[in-house]
């Protein structure tokens, strides 16, 4: 059944599917190396052709992150970014005339210290389309399925190949779409997943009518194919942090600073190809 909406992460999902294309959602740690940069590769990405973005708030202890995504929230935290810094950043980004959805990604202390009431409104002023709490367990999640809901905001659940007899619980109140954890563990990039992936993929799409994307380890052009095949969006975090740390020198100084950037755009043009 087709409902009206604007939310921005359904509108792009729809118009995909009617592309037969798959979603690239690119993750990037807000702040690394500053928040200038930040910006400047949102509209690399955009340009690369990204789909859609996670925006991921820098945390001191980063229980679902691998080594490079706990380097990138350091060097982020060493500037000061918080969970509002991120928000602006997302705003400041539509307002230099970015077009994509933004996902949060953030652990939920940081929104338990902000207020819910006062997250809530400041995703809604901040253009926030859809929510990732990696700590937040299904069972403690009602009131933010009732609040997400309420303000047009999508909770986007994560399910893993662990989480079996579960997963119809966990995708039951989703929105947006389910995020399937392609490995165990933490975040990072790999050569080989799950032997299971592909039936666990399936089986959550028995159990759900939304889009379902693939993530945690994803690093290649290769594999973003591969599970094209079978999902309707693949996210890239590791591969892409890493490449930004990569050219950190490149990026601190101003005569090089724009091949810093452009090597980010290629990387993810490369991904999306």
């Amino acid at each position: 059944m087709t409902t009206e909406t604007t939310n921005r992460m359904d509108l792009t999902f729809r118009k995909l599917k009617a592309e037969g294309a798959t979603a690239l959602i690119p993750f990037l740690t807000v702040g690394d190396p500053d928040l200038t940069t930040t910006l400047d590769i949102i509209a690399e990405l955009e340009a690369a052709g990204a789909d859609i973005l996670e925006l991921g708030v820098p945390y001191s202890d980063p229980l679902a992150d691998g080594p490079v995504i706990q380097r990138a929230s350091s060097r982020a935290l060493r500037g000061k970014v918080h969970l509002r810094t991120c928000m602006e950043t997302a705003l400041k980004a539509r307002q230099n005339g970015s077009k994509l959805p933004f996902i949060l990604f953030t652990y939920y202390n940081p929104v338990l210290q902000m207020g819910l009431d006062t997250f809530f409104a400041e995703l809604d002023a901040h253009e926030i389309s859809g929510l990732i709490i990696p700590d937040l367990p299904v069972e403690e999640s009602e009131e933010m399925r009732i609040r997400s809901r309420e303000a047009g905001v999508n909770l986007i659940p994560l399910v893993a190949p662990t989480s079996s007899e579960r997963i119809e619980r966990i995708v039951s109140g989703a929105s947006g779409f389910v995020y399937c954890v392609s490995s165990l563990g933490v975040t990072g990039e790999r050569s080989t997943f799950h032997s299971g992936v592909d039936e666990f993929i399936a089986s959550v799409r028995r159990v759900t009518d939304l889009p379902v994307a693939v993530g945690f380890g994803i690093s290649t052009s290769e594999q973003v194919e591969r599970f094209s095949q079978i999902c309707d969006g693949v996210v890239v975090g590791s591969a892409i942090v890493r490449k930004v740390e990569e050219v950190i020198p490149l990026l601190d100084d101003p005569a090089t600073r724009s091949d810093g950037l452009l090597q980010i755009r290629e990387f993810v043009a490369q991904l999306k190809s």
